[in-house]
């Protein structure tokens, strides 16, 4: 059974230091030639018993090339800006965020071309046109309820507001984690632009618990009671059931309104002056390949990144009726990713944070 675990900043330089010093002894291993590859990844498709889709994924692909990998998990945000911090002395291969963090890394050219086999698969508002990320596993932005406390779950933003949920809701920090970010971009659609959704999360501030890094840290605490609202994602909430009963998962509607979402699918790109890149190459090909992509429902709770994989498991089918009614938007992530500090920096004002 592989073993996966977060590897501190300290291990992986003194890893590389190792390699140096071996080849200063006239070693002819190289780091290009190690039998491993490094991700640094936001949360959610690891399982917190071992049992999610990159458990399973990483096993798999270990036994098949015997390449082990290196698992450093935090926000999309995080996993980025630590990778800028270490440009110059790489130490991840692959790296996957969510939106628009993928196209952050892009822009700071932290990534470089690799069209993984399967890539043409995948639908093109899921991958980059210039080949610098492809998505893996495609995924939508919800929120979750406590199912026991609140059988039914809330409709509308507006309902968020009610003394009933002070204290009782939390999500994520924007900016830092993923799917924090994704609430700004969500409000600032539903409510009509920018102003008008600051002007919401401010009223709103008065019953948000406070920031949180991560976003999967929020689901323990609304499945025990809590919290009774917190935002989320699809995928991981889907997978995150299985242990915790009491997680329901709902999308908000303005007022007057449909529930919406939108696509936050995990985007992954192979890393400028990546250490190992010819591992990191055989990894994406490998999350894309047909197996892969069949256990992302099965296994992950979340949906094929490949159009032409369409699984008919248990879970394909639950999550398709959970987006019956719900209307699908699609961001203008050109414009979120070049923006994003100042949208943060609103809300950040907005809501004293």
């Amino acid at each position: 059974m592989l073993t996966h675990t977060t590897r501190p900043l300290a291990a992986l330089t003194g890893s590389l230091l190792l390699a140096a010093a071996l080849t200063g002894c006239g070693s002819t291993s190289t780091a290009s030639d190690e039998k491993v590859v490094t991700v640094y990844s936001a949360d959610g498709l690891k399982g917190e018993k071992g049992d999610g889709w990159y458990d399973r994924v990483f096993e798999d692909f270990e036994k098949e090339t015997g390449i082990k990998v290196e698992y450093v998990e935090g926000g999309s945000g995080e996993m980025v800006q630590r990778a800028v911090r270490e440009r110059r002395n790489t130490q991840a291969d692959v790296i996957v965020t969510l939106p628009p963090f993928i196209q952050q890394a892009g822009s700071k050219g932290l990534l470089q071309p690799y069209r993984p086999k399967g890539s043409d698969r995948v639908s093109g508002a899921d991958k980059a046109a210039d080949g610098t990320w492809t998505s893996v596993v495609n995924n939508y932005f919800g929120f979750i309820h406590n199912k026991k406390e609140l059988p039914k779950a809330p409709t509308t933003w507006e309902e968020l507001l009610d003394p009933t949920y002070k204290d009782r809701l939390q999500y994520s920090t924007p900016g830092v984690a993923g799917d924090g970010t994704a609430v700004v971009i969500k409000a600032m659609h539903d409510f009509g632009g920018r102003e008008p959704a600051m002007a919401y999360l401010k009223k709103l501030q008065a019953n948000n618990v406070g920031p949180s890094s991560s976003t999967s840290k929020l689901a323990p605490k609304v499945d025990k009671g809590e919290l009774l609202v917190a935002n989320g994602d699809v995928q991981m909430n889907f997978a995150q059931g299985r242990s915790m009963p009491n997680l329901g998962i709902w999308f908000p509607a303005r007022q007057g309104g449909r529930p919406t979402t939108f696509a936050l699918p995990y985007a992954a790109g192979l890393v400028k002056d990546a250490p190992h890149a010819d591992n990191g190459r055989k990894l994406l090909d490998f999350m894309l390949g047909e197996q892969a992509q069949r256990q992302v429902s099965a296994i992950g709770g979340g949906f094929p990144a490949r159009a032409d994989v369409k699984p008919a498991d248990a879970n394909a089918i639950a999550l398709a009726r959970l987006m019956e009614g719900v209307d699908v938007f699609e961001p203008d992530w050109k414009d979120i990713a070049a923006n994003l500090p100042s949208y943060v920096d609103a809300w950040k004002t907005a809501t004293g944070s």
